[in-house]
């Protein structure tokens, strides 16, 4: 009997010790500071472009390191758009005229993320009926139509999306060469052709002012340069296409 109630005193004493009042307050303010409590983050370094450096603040100098994952610093180094004639053999700079004219047999590829908008190899207003026009959907010239045209045969058809990789006409000795430059937004000619752009057709006066524009794109790209580049341009540029090209460079 005195060993049972000797038993029993002392399960009771460890209950008492066991939740006492400040134990459980010690216990639950422990169980509530684990919770919020989180691992810190593993840094990947990224260069800082010189954009960001600060005056005064030799830790932002070139060279300087910051947090960010990998993929972005590849991405950094992407261009968003890439020379569509980087493939053409015998690449000739002709002249800027509603656009640009070029010699040459091969390849032609989207200058960057595009939509198809059109494609014929039968629009004889153009000598060779070669005809295609791409929205971009990217970059400083996102929402403007590019043409392709002339002595030109499609591989795409409209709907299409693409991108820089994509082929989407393949260049040919017709005689003619191609022309390739801004298009209306509906895609049905020139953009030089509208009264906005100085109306002027494939009468001329050139240079236009809307084919030096986007020949200055094509040069930024790595395509030499027309002959007539340095002239000045007749008719209007549209307040809405990028004036100069460094941007092109950028990742959007």
């Amino acid at each position: 009997m005195l060993v049972a109630v000797a038993i029993v005193a002392a399960v009771s004493a460890l209950a008492v010790r066991s939740f006492s009042p400040a134990q459980t307050a010690r216990a639950q303010a422990g169980a509530t500071a684990a919770r919020f409590q989180r691992p810190a983050p593993h840094p990947v370094a990224l260069v800082v472009p010189p954009r960001t450096i600060a005056a005064g603040r030799p830790d932002l100098a070139i060279g300087a390191r910051r947090s960010l994952p990998r993929k972005h610093k590849q991405a950094a180094r992407r261009p968003v758009y890439r020379n569509p004639l980087r493939a053409v053999s015998g690449l000739v700079p002709e002249r800027v005229d509603m656009g640009v004219d070029f010699g040459g047999t091969g390849p032609v590829y989207a200058i960057g993320r595009a939509v198809i908008t059109s494609a014929a190899g039968d629009n004889y207003g153009w000598p060779g009926g070669g005809w295609i026009t791409y929205e971009l959907t990217t970059g400083p010239a996102r929402g403007l139509e590019v043409y392709v045209a002339e002595n030109v045969t499609p591989v795409v058809r409209a709907g299409e999306r693409v991108t820089s990789g994509t082929v989407i006409g393949r260049m040919y000795d017709g005689g003619d060469g191609i022309e390739t430059g801004w298009a209306m937004p509906n895609g049905l000619s020139a953009e030089s052709q509208l009264p906005a752009a100085g109306g002027i057709s494939g009468g001329g006066p050139f240079p236009t002012r809307v084919g030096l524009n986007f020949d200055r794109l094509l040069h930024a790209l790595g395509v030499p340069a027309a002959p007539n580049s340095g002239q000045a341009g007749f008719g209007i540029l549209p307040p809405f296409y990028p004036a100069g090209w460094a941007s092109v460079w950028r990742t959007r």
